[in-house]
């Protein structure tokens, strides 16, 4: 994986924030791009009540429909829905971080059994020791 490849940890955490799901379509991990979406929709459907649910809504009224959504919630049903979109960011963030980890191992940056970086000049890890081929 070239460096213009490495997949950016916080840009996966900072999408996945805006929705969930969307920092792992940027990683594409499209199962779990979707698992997360799906998350979200089966818990903002069985916590959102429909009172709370305008019945039509203008480009221009988005934000304070959706302001006035929240105040319905109680604050149980806000916590549960925080926790999911939470959950997604870290998810994303680490799923980035093992993408790039598992890259410079390929690329030979970094030695396969203790993951520190290596010598190129020498046939061993001069951190564990262990032979490289």
């Amino acid at each position: 994986m070239a460096k213009t490849d490495e997949k950016r940890p916080w840009l996966a955490a900072a999408l996945a924030f805006i929705s969930p799901g969307l920092g792992h379509v940027y990683l594409r991990e499209w199962v779990r791009a979707i698992l997360w979406f799906g998350m979200l929709m089966l818990a903002t459907s069985l916590l959102v009540p429909e009172t709370a649910v305008p019945a039509a809504t203008t480009p221009e009224s988005i934000w304070q429909t959706s302001m006035e959504m929240v105040e319905a919630l109680s604050w149980q049903a806000r916590a549960a829905l925080v926790t999911v979109v939470l959950l997604s960011v870290l998810d994303a963030y680490r799923i980035a971080t093992e993408i790039n980890a598992a890259a410079a191992i390929e690329e030979g940056e970094q030695c396969p059994h203790c993951g520190k970086p290596i010598d190129d000049d020498i046939d061993f890890c001069h951190w564990c020791t262990t032979r490289l081929e």
